[in-house]
């Protein structure tokens, strides 16, 4: 009796690998292979559309140029530098060139209005990965990555209150 339940056991088992070989052998597979191939060609695509609509500091002027929008003033500087006003959207940006790297760059908004908490937040995080702390002084609002390798202040900048975050290491 105990071989009889075995072979009985054996056959339903076996009936089952069988079953699962026909589904999992069909059009599962190529849908789930079709579905990952999705996933990651939008993977790519996010990253590439992220990175090139990003700059930031030690970014080089073409990048600039494409994330920032179109040239409103260029000027070159005593000190040898190059300062370019971008405008796009709502916002100017204000960035200086030394070797054509972005060394200093400044958000401030095209109506003159004052930045928002979450703006600032935002072009903080975008110059560095490092975390942010405030450094706050009596003379205005102060920032500085934790790492030392940038700095920000939030102040009145060409008549209009702007974030200006600078690279330290230069």
């Amino acid at each position: 009796m105990r071989a009889f339940g075995w072979v009985c056991k054996r056959t339903v088992i076996s009936e089952l690998r069988i079953q699962r070989q026909h589904s999992s052998c069909g059009l599962l597979p190529n849908v789930r292979m079709e579905r990952m191939k999705q996933s990651i060609t939008l993977v790519l695509a996010f990253c590439v559309i992220a990175s090139s609509a990003s700059a930031n500091l030690g970014a080089d002027s073409e990048r600039i140029e494409d994330a920032y929008g179109t040239i409103v003033q260029r000027r070159l500087r005593d000190d040898g530098t190059v300062s370019v006003v971008y405008g796009k959207g709502r916002y100017l940006y204000m960035v200086t060139f030394a070797n054509q790297r972005s060394i200093s760059e400044s958000y401030s908004r095209a109506n003159g209005t004052d930045l928002s908490e979450k703006e600032i937040m935002k072009f903080l995080k975008a110059n560095s990965a490092a975390k942010w702390v405030p450094a706050n002084t009596r003379t205005g609002r102060r920032f500085k990555t934790t790492d030392g390798t940038a700095e920000a202040t939030y102040g009145i900048l060409n008549g209009r209150p702007a974030l200006t975050v600078r690279d330290v290491r230069r």
